[in-house]
């Protein structure tokens, strides 16, 4: 599904470049965002003293873009109000939490102080528990995309439990939105899962 790079004359796939440190403190963290700035890379997560920096591969940039623009596509066919907000720092010292989403929207009202739903690519394995941050943070919903498939995730209560359909979007068909994810270009998926909905 994923695009490749091409070695040594073989195709293969790109991994994200990532590092994990432990015993860090909260300041540092800061720091490091600070130093980092405006830029888009690399992304940072916190989590009691870990942190992770990575720096995302094509393949990884692709998956979540292509899941972003079919939401947005789901969202104008059906009326819903929303706005990405990509990588978003969401933080809280207090809660010893922080991390960028790949991508992340809110659903109506703009003022919210934090997203409605944040999307991961889990492209690689390893790095820190990105959804216990989430759970930290109060997210309300997060889409864990892996091995081809999107995982939901939603809070009830003290932590998430896994869902068929998005609490949302209840009407969004999430597989398939993801048999989409293969097509060679963003506009050609997008034009795709839109026919597809039109005809549901």
């Amino acid at each position: 599904m994923a695009t490749r790079a091409v070695v040594n004359g073989e195709h293969v796939a790109t991994a994200d470049q990532r590092v994990v440190t432990y015993q860090v403190p909260w300041a540092h963290y800061e720091a490091q965002l600070a130093l980092r700035g405006e830029a888009p890379v690399p992304r940072m997560a916190y989590l009691e003293g870990a942190l992770e920096i990575m720096t995302p591969s094509k393949d990884h940039e692709r998956i979540k873009s292509y899941i972003g623009r079919l939401v947005e596509t789901y969202a104008l066919e059906h009326g819903i109000d929303l706005s990405p907000y990509g990588a978003w720092t969401l933080k809280s010292a207090p809660k010893a939490s922080g991390l960028e989403p790949d991508e992340c929207y809110i659903v109506g009202d703009q003022g919210k102080a934090i997203p409605d739903l944040a999307i991961e690519v889990a492209w690689t394995s390893g790095g820190i528990d990105k959804l216990e941050i989430y759970r930290r943070l109060g997210i309300g919903e997060v889409w864990i995309w892996k091995d081809g498939e999107i995982q939901i995730h939603i809070l009830e209560g003290p932590g998430y439990v896994r869902g068929e359909r998005s609490a949302l979007f209840p009407d969004l068909d999430v597989p398939l939105l993801c048999s989409f994810l293969d097509r060679p270009t963003a506009m050609q998926a997008m034009r795709a899962f839109r026919e597809a909905l039109q005809r549901s």
